[in-house]
C-alpha cells in the first residue's frame, strides 16, 4: 500500500566546493548532476585524491559566496580568494572515492590558498562537464544518474521533522542542538513525520514549466562529518552517537543513516524554489 502526503520545500543548499561550507539559496536550477554548481569543485591532495572534512575538518570553515561571475572564498586568517565560475586552467584528473575522473585545475593561487589554510599540499579542481560519472546502478537500477563530485548521487534529501527529532533526543540528554548544515543536504522538506523520507517512493515538485520528479534511491550512511562543529571545526562525538542508538538501517548493513540519496526522474533545466509544493508517495 502507498500513502500520499503534501509537503513543501523548506530549504535549498548548494555546496559548490565539496566539503566546504554550504550556500543557502532561495532557488536553484536542476541539471543532470543535481543542483547547478553543487559539488562542482573539489580540493585534492598532491596526488589528485579528494580531501574532505573526514581528514581535514578545517574545510568546514571555508565560507563560499556566489556572485555573478565568481565565487569568493573566506577562511579564518586568510585573505579572500576569488575563483572564476567560467574559467579554468590546465586539464587534470581527480579521484573521488574509487572514481578517477576528468577535471580542470584552478591554478597556482587557489592551490597556495588551500595549502596554506589546511597546512598540507592541496589544489582546487573543477569537474569536467564532459565527464560522465554515474551513481551506483545497484541502487539506481535502470536509471543512469549522473553525478559530479558528490559522494555518489545527484541530490541529498532530508526532512525538517527528522532534524527536529534528533534535536529532541539530544535535548533529552542535556546536549546542544545541531544545525541542518551539518548534514549537507541539498533539499529539506517540511510537512513530514520524522524520517518519512526513508520510505518515499517518489516525489513530485510543482515547478514552473512542469513537474520535477525525484526518487530516493539509497539511505545516506553517516560518517564523522556531522560531528564537525561548523563554527570552529572541532570534532565531537555528537550527533553520531545519538543517531547510532536509533538510526541503524539493515538496507545498508546496519549503517547509521540520516537522509536519502536521491536521483532525478524528470525535470532537468527546471528551477526548484523554497516554498514549492511537493507531493510524496510513501510506502506503508
Amino acid at each position: 500500500m502507498t500513502e500520499h502526503i503534501d509537503c513543501r520545500i523548506a530549504a535549498l543548499n548548494l555546496h559548490p566546493i565539496k566539503s566546504c561550507a554550504a550556500v543557502p539559496v532561495d532557488e536553484a536550477l536542476l541539471i543532470e548532476t543535481g543542483l547547478q554548481l553543487d559539488r562542482a569543485w573539489m580540493v585534492v591532495d598532491a596526488k589528485g585524491v579528494m580531501l574532505t572534512q573526514r581528514a581535514q575538518p578545517r574545510m568546514a570553515l571555508v565560507q563560499v559566496k556566489l556572485r555573478e561571475d565568481d565565487m569568493v572564498l573566506r577562511a579564518p586568517g586568510m585573505l579572500a580568494l576569488h575563483v572564476s565560475l567560467d574559467a579554468v586552467e590546465a586539464a587534470s584528473t581527480a579521484r573521488v572515492w574509487r572514481d578517477e575522473v576528468k577535471a580542470y585545475d584552478m591554478g597556482a593561487l587557489a592551490a597556495q590558498w588551500f595549502s596554506d589554510f589546511l597546512g598540507t599540499p592541496a589544489r582546487l579542481v573543477r569537474f569536467d562537464p564532459e565527464q560522465k560519472r554515474l551513481a551506483d546502478r545497484r541502487w539506481t537500477g535502470e536509471i543512469e544518474a549522473e553525478v559530479a563530485f558528490a559522494d555518489g548521487y545527484p541530490l541529498l534529501l532530508a526532512s525538517t521533522a527528522s532534524l527536529a527529532e534528533l534535536n529532541r533526543r539530544l535535548a533529552a540528554q542535556g546536549l546542544a542542538a545541531v544545525g541542518a548544515e551539518r548534514f549537507r543536504a541539498n533539499l529539506w522538506l517540511d510537512g513530514m513525520q520524522p524520517h518519512d523520507e526513508d520510505r518515499i517512493e517518489e516525489l513530485t515538485i510543482e515547478a514552473e514549466g512542469g513537474p520535477v520528479r525525484l526518487r530516493p534511491a539509497k539511505p545516506c550512511v553517516r560518517c564523522v562529518i556531522p560531528n564537525v562543529d561548523p563554527t570552529n571545526a572541532k570534532v565531537g562525538d555528537e550527533p553520531w552517537q545519538t543517531l547510532s542508538a536509533y538510526r541503524t538501517d539493515a538496507r545498508v548493513d546496519g549503517g547509521v543513516t540520516f537522509g536519502m540519496n536521491t536521483v532525478i526522474l524528470e525535470g532537468i533545466d527546471r528551477v526548484l524554489r523554497i516554498g514549492q509544493p511537493v507531493q510524496a508517495i510513501l510506502r506503508s
